[in-house]
């Protein structure tokens, strides 16, 4: 008979478990391996920024559009989900 009142009491915790793993844990997972993928596969000059924040390099790429450059040799374009970042490179051999 004790054995419905257990899971009465720990279900709604197990319950409240899987939901906070479905609604927050789960998604920022997938987020920050997109990012890493984003940040990893970027190239041509890097440095980078945007979503705003513009910056510059690149200048040119494709599979959905970069090309940025700037520091006013203009080029702009992006999109490529708008970058948010990477901030290196220029080929990184000061």
């Amino acid at each position: 008979m004790g054995g419905g009142n257990l899971l009465n009491t720990i279900g709604p915790l197990i319950l409240m478990f899987v939901l906070f793993y479905f609604l927050l844990i789960r998604p920022q997972q997938k987020r920050q391996k997109a990012v890493q993928n984003m940040q990893s596969e970027l190239k041509k000059g890097d440095r980078v920024v945007t979503i705003g924040g513009l910056h510059g390099f690149v200048d040119s790429l494709d599979e959905n559009k970069v090309v940025i450059r700037c520091g006013d040799g203009s080029r702009l374009t992006y999109d490529r989900a708008a970058i948010r970042d990477v901030v290196a490179s220029e080929t990184s051999n000061a």
